[in-house]
């Protein structure tokens, strides 16, 4: 029966020949590392995020009067409501555990190298979405850090030049955070993660038309790849295993791990909190804003520091593969880069005092001296390493074709 019906649906459907040629026998390099699963992980945290959403969204009330209470009546009367509530705001911290970690495999190893740009800024968009979502998803709890960390970035709109403050009467509906704001980051809060999975779909077809990259760096020849499934299917699943222990280890034993005490009581418009602080995966942007004594210079240091990335095509002129494997003087700017970023959220996450201020301007100076410095570190380090003797062969014979290629 189950053959009939499958072949029934190929009749006016491509669904087997598309499972086959996309998920099954989709070649796949041999010498991928468990570094490769977390893509995997970052869809899969997607599919909870959209079903407990979904949940959530028919027991809530977008309404400022009733936002706070709402809450409340998922976590004490909902049936499992608190189990629904907890999956999804560790969900929203563990998307941004797996994207950024992600990133971090695809810079380390220079996969957002050609021709895989458009893969990398396919992904830099889904960060940019999944950014705006959850910024628009924490002022639904309205809570006090909910309530005012909305005010403070809703009014960094206002840095934008001519009309920044229509921007921000538009975002709020209003001249003040209140119940036409939270209407409408409801509503595009439930939007946005089905934009996402659009946006993940364009993902994937630019991954499988320029095929995965591995570790070396090198276009594999076809006996070097093998099938997805069963080998990364299995690997993959593995690694969803040692997730979800983690994952639920947060959401049974430590469900308010990241949630700011201060979301728990309800907003105030008249009471602001001692220190307005945003989400541990806004941090190290937020201590960027600050580091810079002018407001306009604080929004633009802090949109470049996240749209840099996607330049780190053509800011990287090595034409050695494999991205640090190879190069040391690439790896240890990684290093430096990922300490950075712990010491800006670090910064981020405290009151700006004279010492936290000086150490925040520095870390924000290195954090873009790493990008600037990178086009002429990486060419006199191709230099170096062709000269050595250190290379591969096969990776030496790639970059010298790279190299006569630029040249004719």
């Amino acid at each position: 029966m189950s053959k009939k019906i499958v072949a029934w649906i190929d009749q006016r459907f491509p669904l087997s020949a598309f499972v086959k040629h996309e998920l099954t026998d989709y070649p796949t390099p041999r010498n991928l590392s468990y570094w490769w699963g977390f893509g995997f992980l970052a869809g899969f945290v997607l599919v909870i995020q959209l079903v407990t959403g979904v949940f959530l969204a028919m027991h809530y009330k977008a309404d400022s009067n009733l936002a706070f209470d709402s809450i409340q009546h998922i976590m004490r009367e909902v049936n499992y409501g608190w189990l629904i509530r907890y999956l999804h705001s560790t969900g929203a911290s563990a998307f941004f555990i797996v994207i950024y970690t992600h990133m971090a495999r695809t810079l380390y190893y220079g996969s957002y190298r050609r021709p895989r740009e458009l893969l990398w800024w396919t992904g830099q968009l889904l960060l940019l979405l999944m950014m705006a979502t959850a910024f628009m998803g924490y002022l639904l709890p309205w809570g006090q850090m909910s309530y005012w960390g909305a005010t403070v970035i809703t009014n960094l709109f206002s840095a934008t030049p001519g009309f920044g403050e229509d921007i921000v009467v538009w975002l709020r509906g209003g001249f003040a955070v209140d119940d036409p704001t939270l209407t409408r980051f409801f509503s595009m809060h439930y939007l946005f993660p089905f934009i996402i999975s659009a946006a993940v779909l364009i993902h994937l077809v630019a991954l499988h038309t320029v095929r995965s990259s591995n570790p070396s760096g090198l276009n594999l020849a076809d006996k070097d790849n093998i099938p997805f499934h069963p080998y990364y299917t299995i690997k993959d699943l593995f690694g969803l295993g040692i997730f979800l222990l983690g994952y639920f280890a947060i959401v049974f034993f430590k469900p308010d791990l990241f949630i700011d005490p201060a979301n728990n009581v309800p907003a105030n418009p008249m009471q602001t909190p001692a220190d307005i602080v945003p989400e541990w995966y806004f941090l190290p942007f937020y201590a960027i804003l600050r580091s810079v004594p002018d407001l306009a210079g604080g929004v633009v240091a802090m949109l470049v520091s996240v749209l840099i990335f996607a330049a780190m095509p053509y800011l990287d002129r090595s034409r050695i593969t494999g991205g640090a494997r190879y190069r040391p003087i690439y790896r240890t700017l990684f290093y430096v880069f990922v300490i950075d970023i712990f010491v800006l959220g670090y910064v981020g996450a405290h009151p700006p005092a004279s010492l936290m201020k000086l150490t925040g301007q520095i870390a924000t100076s290195i954090y873009f001296l790493t990008f600037l410095l990178l086009p002429f570190v990486s060419r006199w380090e191709e230099g170096r390493l062709l000269q050595s003797g250190k290379l591969p062969a096969d990776v030496v014979d790639m970059a010298r074709k790279e190299i006569e290629a630029s040249h004719a």
